[in-house]
């Protein structure tokens, strides 16, 4: 299965970019060794991030650079710059430096050692970068917290849950959301504008659903409510839509969007529905443009 690479697996690549010796700056560098060596990898891997932003691939190039300066393979002879040494060269000529290399280099020890207690690393650790870690644990809190907001949205009143799904287009940024009465409403149980003159209108269902998915007759008769009002519908369920559903939606002459349970949790966690902020670390990084 096509990867991206492991940090240690760029120990070779980042050391052949620098082999001519010239001083190289870092972000050039990360730059360089993604461009020259993992350019083929298909364009959704290269292009995914880190938590904050940064692209995993050049992250980890950098994670690559920091063992080997710990290694003593490359070195910083000024100010972001960053220039192979003498080892450098000679793990070249041998041609391979795995993980296992690095962490028998004594000069490797040493440096970590001096820092105080060395955390025992199990194989799996190994192979990530504190960045993975940090990533993987907020992940899966991420996916935890999400799991039970599905489970709150799935338990809660109909008419409640109509409410939720209007607040979280106006956290979106749609204007003049609303909630239609509980009867008669034509099957629409909520219109948000498009612009902030209204426009034009976008027309809502929100279906709480804990058992069944949504069928292509419900998407039916949401199609006939929105009549010749407007062309565009948003329709939201915390279940699925089977394929039926996903079919007529995709030929109607309207516009039908669907958000299915997952992609609701989703925007809720990433606009801030129904969850809050429990705790925040802040993780600091040198800036290798304040040294001379």
């Amino acid at each position: 299965m096509t990867e991206l690479p492991k940090y240690h697996q760029t120990f070779i690549p980042i050391l052949e970019t620098l082999r001519d010796g010239q001083p190289m700056h870092y972000n050039d560098l990360r730059k360089a060794v993604r461009d020259r060596y993992y350019a083929d990898l298909p364009k959704e891997l290269l292009e995914e991030t880190t938590k904050d932003g940064d692209p995993i691939i050049l992250n980890r190039v950098g994670w690559g650079k920091a063992y080997l300066k710990q290694g003593g393979y490359v070195y910083q002879p000024m100010r972001a710059m960053v220039q192979i040494t003498q080892k450098g060269l000679e793990a070249l000529e041998r041609g391979a430096l795995t993980l296992h290399d690095l962490k028998s280099d004594s000069e490797f020890v040493r440096h970590r050692t001096s820092r105080g207690k060395v955390v025992e690393e199990t194989e799996a650790a190994e192979e990530q970068t504190p960045q993975d870690m940090i990533d993987a644990g907020v992940q899966a809190i991420e996916d935890s917290v999400k799991a039970d907001l599905l489970e709150k949205l799935k338990t809660s009143d109909p008419y409640y849950f109509e409410h939720v799904v209007n607040d979280l287009f106006e956290k979106m940024g749609y204007g003049g959301a609303t909630t239609t009465v509980k009867s008669g409403d034509g099957g629409i149980d909520g219109i948000i504008n498009q612009d902030e003159l209204g426009l034009e209108k976008i027309y809502i269902q929100a279906k709480r659903y804990d058992g069944h998915n949504v069928r292509e007759l419900e998407i039916r008769n949401f199609i006939g409510a929105m009549s010749g009002d407007t062309q565009k519908g948003i329709f939201v369920t915390t279940s699925a839509f089977d394929a039926k559903a996903q079919e007529k939606a995709h030929n109607a002459h309207h516009k039908i969007i669907l958000i299915d349970g997952e992609q609701l949790t989703d925007l809720m966690y990433r606009f801030g529905v129904g969850v809050q902020v429990a705790n925040t670390y802040a993780v600091k990084a040198l800036d290798e443009d304040y040294f001379i």
